[in-house]
């Protein structure tokens, strides 16, 4: 029998970091969906690594 993760609290970590964390997930997530919205199975490490280095500016 598999076992069903409880995933009430799935958020819980992303909700405690701080606003700057916060903010970057946003980034990263919002071109992780425009990419397969449309259809790009292209790299997306330069847009994150963009995304990371102007939050820690």
């Amino acid at each position: 029998m598999t076992k069903v993760p409880n995933l009430s609290n799935i958020h819980e970590p992303i909700d405690r970091a701080s606003p700057a964390v916060q903010q970057i997930i946003r980034n990263v997530l919002t071109i992780e969906k425009d990419r397969l919205d449309k259809n790009e199975l292209g790299r997306i490490n330069e847009d994150i690594l963009k995304i990371v280095k102007e939050a820690v500016q």
